[in-house]
């Protein structure tokens, strides 16, 4: 995870050497191609970037991991094994 500041530079740098990839990631030794491209993007749109990270929403909700964990209880299993039947 690179710091804010780190960001802001590599977007700035990479503006400033006509949105060319390769020559901004060789300058600054950092980042990947997809991330430079990604906080760019980012950059252009708010003229901004974010200060910290900003996640991603929960795969499940606080409901589904309480049944979850209701039923490996229950069953001494996971919803996987005993959703098979053997034939």
């Amino acid at each position: 995870m690179y710091s804010y500041e780190a960001r802001i530079r590599a977007a700035e740098l990479y503006i400033k050497l006509g949105k060319r990839v390769r020559p901004t990631i060789r300058q600054l030794g950092y980042p990947t191609k997809s991330s430079l491209k990604g906080w760019y993007n980012e950059y252009q749109r708010k003229l901004d970037l974010p200060m910290g990270y900003a996640g991603r929403e929960p795969k499940f909700s606080q409901a589904q991991k309480a049944a979850a964990v209701e039923h490996y209880l229950t069953h001494d299993q996971c919803i996987g094994v005993s959703s098979f039947s053997v034939q």
